[in-house]
């Protein structure tokens, strides 16, 4: 990876960290201060906690990217400890699914004179899940090439 790519990539990084870091001190000062009271239209303290839920799987991916970049640039890429954070993003991404089906959940009975966006929020769901199941694939992908580079070294 070129240097050019790698600086854009931890300065996205910490862009998404920072906003996510940003989100959830407001959810929680809004959750802790009460200044914003339910009016009963939406569970606000769920979708809050969510919404905070949401945010860390996000900080999971991007610190676990990092991780992965880094290792990428020394050469490292192909070891077992890489797994360990291709396993964090995939779970990550899973439980990002989870939340988005529980906010799903939490506005489907707004939803009674159009259920339409319920079945849009729950494909949405369905597509966070078809993240991690092309991340899995990559991390087959990823195992198959560290077995062949471990057989090419043991010719050479």
């Amino acid at each position: 990876m070129g240097r050019l790519t790698v600086g854009a990539l931890r300065a996205m990084l910490v862009v998404v960290c920072a906003g996510t870091l940003f989100v959830q001190v407001g959810m929680a000062w809004a959750l802790i201060s009460g200044n914003d009271p339910e009016d009963g239209s939406m569970p606000l303290t769920a979708m809050r906690v969510l919404t905070i839920l949401g945010m860390v799987s996000v900080q999971v991916v991007a610190v676990c990217v990092w991780r992965l970049v880094a290792m990428a640039r020394r050469g490292t890429v192909f070891s077992h400890a890489a797994f360990r954070y291709v396993d964090g993003v995939i779970g990550a991404i899973t439980s990002a699914a989870l939340v988005w089906f529980t906010v799903t959940a939490v506005n489907a009975p707004g939803q009674r004179d159009d259920p339409g966006v319920t079945v849009i929020m729950a494909g949405v769901g369905v597509g966070i899940l078809g993240v991690a199941l092309i991340v899995l694939v990559l991390r087959a992908l990823l195992a198959q090439a560290a077995r062949m580079r471990a057989e090419l070294s043991e010719v050479i």
